[in-house]
């Protein structure tokens, strides 16, 4: 059984608080499919809330064969669907930036913002200030990732920012500030859901809390980007699981499910459950 990709719905959420009044937050969303489609009841939620962005993910970057190269390019787009102000995002993995020389830094730099440019001028999406980078980035990745967004600030004349891990922060001393203008906090995937463990695996706000316990020291401005997905974690009688998406508790209250623990339930007998079958005595 392997583990399924997840395809992720984010909402940033701006943290301005004022001691003596409530104060409106303004709402934002992420894409973060390749086939881009915005349903009527999501233009809809964007259109009441009073979102005018949209953090589109363009296309990943990977390391292939000692080669950098573009992945999962965002098919074609009708930004007609929504009126927003699409930012770029461009998510980059964190090998991608193990050993690369001060060379390449600059070429990539040149490469993601000709490819940006590129689909943004061919789905005839207006030029939006800001480019957004999310990478994982470590300790031994930091200081290539810091002079990449350095010279892509330089080289594209938008403002940058990027994403920040929850280690990243607590951590700050090891992983270092990213050279951006402003950081969208991923407060989701909290654990590994292959890992036994009763814990949320979306987000648990006790492993929330710890990590982010001197959110007040770190030096940069931020959003925070919070999930608005679920899914159930199938596992058979050798532990190897599956992920099944947009499943909520309410959808196992069926006699094919018996629950036996907080949040976790036993297979009764085969099934079909969301075009998954699932043998008798298996765990969700």
């Amino acid at each position: 059984m392997k583990l399924k990709p997840i395809l992720l719905f984010l909402f940033c959420l701006s943290m301005f608080y004022n001691c003596k009044h409530e104060t409106k937050h303004h709402v934002s969303f992420y894409h973060w499919k390749s086939q881009f489609a915005i349903d009527s009841t999501e233009a809809d939620y964007f259109q009441k809330l009073g979102c005018n962005k949209l953090y589109l993910r363009f296309f990943d970057v990977d390391e292939e064969n000692g080669q950098i190269v573009p992945k999962a390019k965002l098919n074609k787009l009708d930004s007609i669907q929504l009126q927003a102000e699409y930012v770029p995002v461009v998510f980059i993995t964190n090998r991608t930036l193990r050993g690369i020389t001060n060379q390449k830094i600059e070429e990539l730099a040149q490469h993601i913002n000709q490819l940006i440019n590129e689909i943004r001028e061919s789905n005839q999406l207006s030029s939006s200030e800001e480019i957004q980078i999310d990478c994982d980035w470590t300790e031994t990745t930091r200081t290539a990732y810091f002079a990449f967004l350095t010279q892509l600030k330089k080289i594209s004349g938008k403002k940058i920012t990027c994403t920040i891990r929850m280690h990243q922060v607590k951590f700050k001393n090891k992983t270092g500030i990213p050279p951006v203008a402003k950081g969208y906090l991923m407060c989701y995937a909290t654990s590994n859901p292959e890992e036994k463990s009763d814990r949320n695996s979306i987000l648990d706000m006790g492993l929330l809390k710890d990590y982010l316990q001197n959110i007040n020291d770190y030096p940069l401005p931020f959003d925070v980007a919070l999930p608005l997905y679920s899914w159930a974690i199938a596992s058979n009688h050798l532990g190897e699981i599956k992920l099944i998406n947009g499943i909520t508790e309410a959808d196992l209250q069926l006699p094919d499910f018996a629950k036996i623990a907080e949040n976790k339930y036993k297979v009764q007998q085969d099934c079909f459950f969301k075009g998954i079958y699932l043998n008798k005595d298996f765990t969700v």
